[in-house]
């Protein structure tokens, strides 16, 4: 506690923030609205609902997706569930499952379900958040297979519901075919050798795949959006990008075949604009070729200087991972594989000279993505205990974001709920983080450019409505 407090006391470098943004004139009016609504749930609800909040880009789309949706395209599909671990698969239903049909007409079942596959109604016991959180993923998969179109349908639609102006989300293209290239191929910490053999092994035939892959989602997505017709979605009209993730529990040759692909795919495809690693990062292949694995990263990014990267960093803290392994992800993130933009940044306080470490965050301008939901239920980490305000503090730009939404039972405007109520975060704050969102996004130059002066035309009239 004396070492956060200590850093809480240092001096304050907000005012090194890459770029300013001019007040409007309108900005005082909606900065006392905000002021007014803080202990009002419903009145700050309603204002940061309508409020621009930017882009979300660290969302999970398989986790972005409700359990109420999965019940229902179980049910669709045939999909059986085991009435004791309550994990779904393939009917037909074998003694001792359930078809998830049965959900829809037994609302105990139907409950049993939500809870299983989310986060609701869940409290810390004999199992934690963080193992439940990450065990509800390995239960509903079956229910969302051939599903990615309907999953960028529904969180497309809510975000643009809540007046964002841009959704990063992320997936894991053709796994199944880049895992079994890798198969038969040996590892060599020669990196350039070792590249050589992913693209003889034959990981650019995948790439036409996965691009294929993507024209079918957004085709179903704008279908099912009614995208061209008097009805659209708003969602129609949002700008979406991918991000390819990398699953980092496996064997060397095949995580490192996934980064090939992922920067191949960035090189062909512009609608795949970054790559990151994800799964635990506490579980014990994660940390024992953490340092391997941005070894890895910091090559490709010499190798394809156009691809970008984000990654997750400091998802831990002290209880959930050895001293040793909290004192230089985020460091080995930013210095030896480049990362643009980190996610999370939880255990920054607890890395090798921490100070030094947030001053070399704002000098390179990494921005930080915080899901304050998720940190608290998969961290334990929230209100004061929370790093946020230290990175502000530091002037290390932030956005907001959802992590996996569907899974914790949030949305972005909960995020900005939490900032303000939990945070203390005020409006010109709020406002500063939605505009990084998009400032540090993976959109191209022009694509940025666009999406900002939306951005700014939609902050003006929401601004209007609060005259100052």
């Amino acid at each position: 506690m004396r070492r956060i407090a200590l850093l809480l006391l240092l001096p304050v470098l907000a005012l090194c923030a890459p770029v300013a943004t001019p007040a409007s004139a309108s900005e005082p009016g909606a900065a006392q609205a905000l002021r007014s609504a803080r202990g009002d749930t419903a009145r700050l609800r309603a204002f940061l609902w309508a409020m621009p909040k930017g882009g979300d880009l660290h969302n999970h789309l398989s986790g972005a997706v409700y359990a109420e949706s999965m019940v229902r395209w179980g049910a669709e599909g045939g999909v059986c569930v085991a009435l004791v671990t309550f994990t779904a698969s393939a009917g037909p239903c074998l003694p001792g499952q359930r078809p998830v049909a049965d959900a829809l007409t037994d609302n105990v079942l139907y409950n049993q379900l939500l809870a299983a596959w989310s986060m609701k109604g869940f409290r810390d016991g004999l199992e934690s958040g963080h193992d439940h959180f990450f065990a509800s993923f390995d239960k509903f998969g079956a229910t969302t297979s051939g599903r990615i179109g309907d999953e960028l349908a529904e969180v497309s639609s809510r975000a643009a519901a809540q007046n964002e102006q841009y959704l990063e989300t992320l997936i894991t293209p053709r796994f199944g075919d880049v895992s079994g290239l890798a198969q038969g191929l040996e590892w060599t910490d020669d990196l350039v050798e070792m590249r050589r053999r992913v693209l003889t092994a034959g990981i650019l035939d995948v790439v036409p795949r996965a691009s294929a892959d993507l024209d079918a989602v957004i085709a179903r997505q704008r279908a099912l959006l009614r995208c061209d017709t008097p009805t659209a979605d708003a969602a129609c009209a949002m700008p979406v990008r991918f991000d390819v993730q990398g699953l980092r529990a496996f064997p060397k040759a095949t995580v490192f075949a996934q980064m090939v692909l992922g920067f191949e795919l960035m090189a062909a495809d512009p609608r795949w604009v970054g790559f990151n690693l994800v799964q635990p990062e506490d579980g014990p292949v994660a940390l024992g070729d953490y340092a391997a694995q941005m070894r890895m990263l910091g090559f490709l990014r010499s190798v394809y200087p156009k691809g970008h990267l984000t990654l997750h960093a400091g998802e831990l803290t002290r209880g959930i991972a050895p001293p040793a392994d909290l004192r230089f992800h985020i460091r080995a993130a930013v210095e030896v594989a480049k990362a643009e933009r980190i996610g999370h940044g939880v255990d920054v306080t607890l890395e090798s000279d921490p100070i030094g470490l947030l001053r070399e965050l704002a000098r390179r301008h990494v921005l930080v993505e915080v899901p304050l939901t998720s940190n608290r239920q998969i961290l334990g980490v929230w209100g004061r205990a929370h790093p946020i305000g230290l990175y502000r503090r530091y002037g290390v730009p932030i956005a907001l974001a959802t992590d996996d939404e569907g899974v914790s039972r949030t949305d972005m405007t909960q995020q900005y709920e939490a900032a303000v109520t939990e945070q203390g975060f005020g409006y010109r704050a709020l406002k500063a983080m939605a505009i990084d969102s998009l400032r540090y996004s993976f959109l191209s130059d022009g694509d940025r450019a666009l999406a900002l002066r939306v951005q700014r035309a939609a902050f003006a009239r929401f601004e209007a409505r609060y005259p100052g």
